[in-house]
């Protein structure tokens, strides 16, 4: 297991599927759900959307099915911060059961801060103390050896691309 403890779920009933596991899309609530705990983390709490009008939005998520869970299964989330720049973060979330050590699966995400306004949305610089609690959460987990592959293009090699 490699990352900071993020978030911490049981898994529900209704996110069984007709084989006894995890339903795929479940996978990808438990990432965003960490998600929120991320924002709660670096100061992008529900106080600071409701006062600022801004939040995050997810631009592009990678996940990896590695093991099967069972709905016997607690699950803990580890995240990492890979990078962050004045607007965005590419964060690796690893998904693990608590009796195991390997993960189950792993995700990679871009989040993007914007603030909403009424003619729509606009990407907008982190605040400096969000930026500061990005800076150390970056520093605590960049000595962290991912225990699950990154993200990769997904293509199927050797056939072209049709639109």
């Amino acid at each position: 297991m490699a990352g900071i403890p993020l978030y911490a779920t049981a898994v529900l009933p209704e996110w069984i599927d007709y084989n006894g596991h995890l339903r795929d899309a479940y996978y990808a609530l438990i990432v965003s759900l960490a998600t929120d705990a991320l924002m709660d983390r670096i100061g992008l709490d529900a106080e600071y959307r409701a006062r600022t009008h801004c939040t995050l939005y997810t631009v592009e998520l990678h996940i990896h099915y590695l093991h099967e869970v069972r709905q016997s299964d607690p699950l803990s989330v580890l995240v990492r911060i890979l990078a962050a720049d004045h607007k965005r973060i590419h964060a690796a979330f690893e998904i693990v059961r608590a009796a195991q050590q390997a993960p189950a699966a792993a995700a990679e995400v871009m989040l993007l801060h914007v603030c909403q306004q009424d003619e729509g949305a606009r990407t907008a610089p982190f605040p400096p103390a969000v930026a500061a609690a990005l800076s150390a959460l970056q520093t605590a987990s960049a000595g962290m050896p991912a225990a699950a592959p990154g993200s990769r293009r997904l293509e199927l090699r050797g056939h072209g691309r049709s639109a």
